[in-house]
């Protein structure tokens, strides 16, 4: 059962209610499975090519699948959640069915809303948002940005909306190629180092699943003692090592094969990407 807030979210406007998810791939069916969980499948249609994929979504969810004109003439919300490369032809297909009553909401990765305002009409509000995987689990962080017409109220939609996966936080639209770099695309380094880990672990003699065991649950736990200390990384590392001890000497190799350095590589390389990805013609 909705609250009255959630019924009033994406509420009527000339007709329309509702949300379409547009794309079904793997964050689209996270942002897809936590509108559903919120607002009921009845609020809820997707838009998705694939016949196989589409029949998948449809069983899961309860959802229906209808093509992009049909989404955009029935929800007032068009979640644009495709690959950086499809949005021009999605856009292409909504334009003509599309008003500054809609809102447009993209977790497209590096594209500038102002790419996504040209081909609309005039004075549609855009909402550029930066999601990550964890989405998929209900532990997303979430980060956005309005457009040249966006105001308050679409912010505030949109968080709502998002809240349903996750943390959300705002920024100016110029900081979200380096969210990309730290939150969109940082999951993939902590499954990186957790890799490595594991891998230092057989190393050392122990078994793979017990490795694993290990590295995971001590990753869980700092994880929640970073959020709900209050307390700043350093401090709690500091409260880790020891003078002279096993972590300290451990520290001790990762600063000297230039972890902190290649981290901050890494990230500046995601960010250069994430531009990359929001020209018009993004290379593959």
């Amino acid at each position: 059962m909705t609250s009255e807030g959630e019924q009033a979210l994406g509420g009527a406007i000339g007709g329309r209610t509702g949300v379409a998810v547009v794309g079904g791939g793997r964050m689209g069916e996270a942002l897809l499975a936590g509108l559903v969980r919120r607002r009921g499948a009845a609020d809820v249609v997707v838009c998705e090519s694939s016949e196989e994929r589409a029949a998948e979504l449809v069983s899961r969810y309860g959802v229906q699948v209808v093509g992009l004109a049909e989404a955009a003439v029935r929800s007032r919300v068009l979640l644009l959640a495709v690959k950086p490369q499809d949005v021009d032809a999605v856009l292409a297909a909504v334009a003509g069915s599309v008003d500054d009553g809609h809102l447009v909401v993209s977790v497209a990765a590096g594209v500038p809303t102002a790419r996504i305002e040209a081909p609309l009409p005039a004075g549609v509000p855009v909402v550029r948002v930066m999601p990550n995987t964890p989405a998929l689990v209900g532990e997303g962080m979430s980060v956005v940005s309005a457009g040249a017409h966006a105001g308050e109220e679409h912010l505030a939609e949109a968080e709502e909306l998002l809240a349903a996966v996750g943390a959300v936080r705002r920024v100016p639209e110029a900081q979200q190629d380096a969210v990309t770099a730290l939150s969109g695309s940082g999951p993939a380094y902590f499954f990186y180092v957790v890799e490595a880990l594991v891998d230092a672990g057989v190393l050392l003699g122990l078994s793979r699943a017990l490795a694993t065991d290990l590295v995971v649950q001590t990753a869980v736990g700092a994880a929640v003692m970073l959020r709900d200390s209050d307390q700043h990384p350093v401090t709690l590392r500091e409260a880790v090592t020891s003078p002279g001890g096993t972590t300290a000497a451990a520290i001790r190799e990762l600063e000297r094969h230039g972890v902190r350095a290649a981290l901050a590589s890494a990230a500046e390389a995601a960010q250069a990407r994430s531009r990359e990805l929001g020209a018009a013609n993004p290379s593959s």
